[in-house]
């Protein structure tokens, strides 16, 4: 968009399953283009896949030849792929391959989703930008609700996320003055299939589901937490891991997520995925001294300050869309090829 101004967009209601099959979105695609065209669209950055909507944001974007930029957020990992994998099959041979094919550039959030993108075949431009977070944030102080310490995960309650994994290693370890707090919105009805985990296993007394968490909520819990763990069998970012770490919470997180800064920076710990490799994780990480914990929670915070601040990132996407426009050379975020 000219100049400086905020892009927003009406959302119309449409029928998901046709638009998921033909990109037949009543409302939303002719929306889309009178905005697009009243507004003078310089680029259309569309975010995520196998959606009616980004179907409909890339044909009004091509028809028009209009700059698509597509943010893929993961969704060409291979277990992403695999997850409803004969419904991804048919959306990737009838538009969702092409869509991409056709972009003028690929956005991701670090090294290895470009090389999941590169082993789909495509040789679109890259953007390599990692997600901003609030690092301005003033902490609010460190609470404890129970005489427990605290492990925490937060995000969606989804099988992506290893959550089962996580459980089963809790189990092992009954680690005592610890309480593990899983919080985040339920999907397709998981929790209930964790919840019976931790009673089969006897975890009720050390183990709680907070569900979703409005912001100043989240923002608390990580100030509540000992410890943050996300034991994801793949995650194109991981934001919640870099929300802990503004918040001075050590990580444990899984390969699946793009963090080998965590030992780098002596701010976490990065694992397998698996029951084992969390096992021993937990053990080192329950066993450090309260001072240790927090002087990684320190070095944490100040890794995320200099390397993801809204400014910056910021900064640095705006370059990519000067250079798509013609206007600057490549930026050093850009893989070609």
């Amino acid at each position: 968009m000219p100049g400086n101004e905020q892009v927003g967009l009406r959302m119309v209601r449409g029928y998901p399953l046709a638009g998921w099959l033909c990109g037949f979105v009543p409302g939303f695609g002719t929306e889309l283009l009178r905005y697009a065209r009243t507004r003078e669209a310089a680029i259309m950055h569309d975010n995520g896949l196998w959606l009616f909507t980004n179907y409909a944001a890339a044909k009004v974007a091509l028809a028009n030849r209009i700059p698509l930029v597509v943010s893929t957020r993961g969704m060409l990992a291979p277990w992403a792929l695999q997850y409803h994998r004969l419904r991804k099959q048919v959306a990737w041979h009838l538009y969702q391959r092409r869509v991409l094919v056709k972009a003028s550039l690929l956005h991701v959030t670090s090294e290895a989703e470009a090389e999941q993108i590169r082993a789909k075949g495509l040789v679109n431009p890259i953007a390599v930008i990692p997600n901003p977070v609030n690092t301005q944030r003033s902490l609010p102080p460190r609470q404890r609700e129970t005489g427990n310490r605290r492990v925490l995960f937060l995000g969606r309650l989804h099988p992506v996320k290893g959550l089962e994994n996580l459980l089963e290693a809790w189990s092992r370890l009954r680690p005592m003055g610890w309480e593990l707090v899983i919080a985040g919105p339920d999907e397709d009805g998981y929790r209930a299939r964790l919840e019976a985990m931790v009673t089969e296993r006897r975890l009720e007394a050390t183990t709680s589901f907070r569900g979703a968490v409005d912001e100043g909520e989240k923002w608390s819990l990580y100030r509540s937490a000992d410890l943050f763990v996300l034991p994801s069998h793949t995650e194109n970012f991981g934001m919640v891991i870099a929300e802990a770490l503004s918040c001075e919470v050590p990580v444990i997180a899984t390969h699946g997520s793009p963090w080998p800064e965590l030992v780098t920076f002596r701010c976490g710990w990065h694992i397998q995925t698996g029951v084992d490799p969390l096992v021993r994780a937990l053990v080192v990480a329950l066993g450090a001294t309260d001072l240790d914990r927090q002087e990684m929670g320190s070095r944490g915070r100040q890794f995320v300050q200099e390397r993801y601040s809204m400014s910056r990132i910021a900064t640095e996407m705006k370059s990519v869309y000067e250079w798509l426009l013609g206007r600057v050379p490549k930026p050093a975020s850009v893989r070609l090829g």
